[in-house]
Parts: structure tokens; C-alpha cells; sequence
């Protein structure tokens, strides 16, 4: 995921990766399409996923569900709602305890 932060004109803001699905906070430009973005991002992260564990074969499900934001203050918001995740799903009591997370308002 680190290495997507940025491509083309799009940005990834912030994200989660919980045990069975992943949350993604991205930040369109004007290049390229929702649906292409999403795209890229699932390859690339699969291609990664699959070398590092030495097999192959489908990681992500096809389709994903977006929700548009309309102002620039809700980006802050639903970054905070997507990094709380694990500690909501109980895997952890601080969200600093889980690793799998980054978000750029760090």
C-alpha cells in the first residue's frame, strides 16, 4: 500500500487493511476514473501480495462500493473513521498498536 500513495494524479489518503477487506480513502485527480484507479490499486497490490507469499491467484474481489465526498473537511473525517476500524472491530485498543494502516495527515 505504501508504495500507491501516489500515481498518476490520484492520492491515497488513507488506509486500513483489516483481516478479510480493506478500506481505501483516495483522492481523485483529473487523469483518470474512480473505477481505473481502483483498478491499478487492486493489481498492484495483488501482484505484491502474491509475490511476497509465494503463490498466486485472485486477492481482491471484483466490484468495490465508493461514497463521493463533497467537501474538503470530510476527507479529515472519513480518514479518522477508516484508521479507527481495527480498534472498533476489537483487534487492537489503539489503533498505534495495529500495523497495517497509513493516512496522510500524519
Amino acid at each position: 500500500m505504501h508504495a500507491f500513495a501516489r500515481h498518476g494524479d490520484a492520492v491515497l489518503v488513507a488506509w486500513v487493511l483489516m483481516p478479510d477487506h480493506a478500506h481505501w480513502l483516495l483522492q481523485l485527480g483529473c487523469q483518470e476514473s474512480l473505477s481505473g484507479v481502483v483498478t491499478r490499486l487492486k493489481v498492484t497490490t495483488a501482484r505484491n501480495a502474491n509475490q511476497v507469499s509465494a503463490t498466486s491467484g485472485q486477492v481482491w474481489s471484483r466490484g468495490f462500493h465508493d461514497r463521493a465526498l463533497r467537501r474538503e473537511g470530510d476527507m479529515l473525517i472519513a480518514a479518522r473513521y477508516i484508521i479507527a476500524n481495527p480498534v472498533r472491530a476489537g483487534l487492537v485498543a489503539d489503533v498505534a498498536d495495529y500495523p497495517y494502516w497509513n493516512c496522510i495527515y500524519l
